[in-house]
């Protein structure tokens, strides 16, 4: 009897490069394979805890246990997010999630360049706005006790940049705000220096700092972004939280499939 099969191409992230190597791989399935079965095969050859409570896309899209996978789809392995070597970002800012220069209501990026905080924040302003409420995310010193060095941030850029653009979108839509600016640094940071940068102009002011505290609370739980920390005396991978249960993948679907 003719099996027929089909392979994908699977992306580590994070820490998961550290226990099933950093580089690319393609694995070969039965046609018709779920993300759980691919999991299983993971697992079976080269075990590693990390695979428990990770999320897992399919062509830069969070995917489920029991999505099915087709012949040349690229699935991410992503621990949970806390945000590497190398950096391809976008320049600091693009200028909207549709790239039209003249709508400016929603402005994403990931960059490798240092953020200039004050210019992002002078050019969101408008004369109909009450509020401007700024999220500055800094490089500190020091971790639970431990000396930083500094700081190398990592992502899942594709992925990302789609995950940014629709946070932005659905801040404005879900608070009434006029503008949101996103922009993620990528690369090494040193301390002091800005990681992630988050402006929401409206009319308001309880608006502004709802829509704010939305966007760094959802981003840090939900965009692809991994951050590793160099100490004096080593460096790990920052632990992220938890994905949301509608993203984590847990590890019994991942056994089982379910």
């Amino acid at each position: 009897m003719l099996f027929l099969t089909m392979h994908v191409r699977v992306l580590p992230f994070g820490i998961l490069k550290d226990s099933l190597g950093s580089a690319a791989s393609r694995v070969e399935l039965p046609e018709g394979a779920t993300v759980a079965e691919l999991l299983d095969r993971l697992g079976k050859a080269r075990p590693a805890p990390e695979l428990r409570g990770i999320a897992v896309s399919v062509n830069a899209e969070y995917a489920t246990a029991g999505d099915v996978l087709h012949d040349d789809d690229e699935v991410g392995l992503l621990p949970p997010v806390s945000g590497g070597a190398g950096c391809s970002g976008t320049g600091p800012l693009a200028p909207s999630a549709d790239g039209r220069e003249e709508d400016q209501t929603v402005s994403t990026a990931l960059t490798c360049e240092r953020i200039d905080a004050e210019s992002l924040v002078a050019a969101a302003r408008r004369a109909e706005d009450g509020a401007v409420v700024v999220f500055d995310g800094i490089a500190r010193n020091n971790t639970r006790g431990r000396q930083t060095l500094y700081l190398d941030y990592e992502a899942y850029e594709e992925m990302a940049e789609k995950q940014l653009r629709g946070l932005a979108a659905e801040a404005r839509s879900r608070f009434g705000v006029r503008q949101v600016s996103i922009v993620h640094r990528l690369g090494r940071l040193e301390v002091g220096e800005t990681s992630v940068l988050i402006v929401v102009a409206s009319a308001h002011r309880a608006q502004a700092f709802d829509a704010c505290r939305w966007l760094i609370d959802t981003l840090k739980k939900t965009v692809p972004i991994w951050k590793r920390e160099t100490f004096a005396d080593g460096a790990v991978w920052a632990p992220g939280e938890p994905f949301p249960e509608e993203i984590a993948i847990a590890p019994t679907e991942a056994a089982h499939g379910a």
